[in-house]
């Protein structure tokens, strides 16, 4: 069974930094698809970063437009551990974050929710002043 447990959420103030982990048990390597998802009250989850293993992804990143430049998504294998990495914290950034895996398929929009099968419970982030 595949589990995923957030952790790294918190408040901070606009400009600041949080680094996000996510510990990935029951993992196998077919799951090669490895994202961070967000969402506010009353908006729909969106795709925030990803990141592709395998030979396919060979370790290739995505981001949401509105996080380039100051977001990270990084893993470490040795710790089935993927990391979001967020510098430069806005007021819109708050959101509860969830990450989550799945398999990757050439053709798919790998920043959507419909194209992961695992999902964590989410971590809040809050950024206010």
């Amino acid at each position: 069974q595949v589990r995923l447990v957030e952790s790294g959420g918190g408040s901070v103030q606009p400009g600041g930094s949080l680094t996000l982990s996510c510990t990935v048990s029951g993992y196998t390597p077919s799951l090669t698809l490895l994202g961070w998802f967000r969402q506010a009250p009353g908006k729909e989850r969106e795709g925030v970063a990803r990141f592709i293993t395998g030979a396919t992804g060979g370790g290739s990143t995505a981001y949401l437009d509105s996080v380039k430049g100051r977001f990270t998504i990084s893993l470490d294998n040795g710790k089935n551990t993927v990391y979001l990495q967020m510098n430069n914290l806005k007021l819109e950034d708050t959101a509860m974050y969830y990450c989550a895996v799945g398999v990757f398929r050439v053709g798919i929009n790998t920043l959507s929710p419909q194209s992961y099968e695992y999902w964590g419970e989410g971590t809040q982030v809050t950024v206010s002043s």
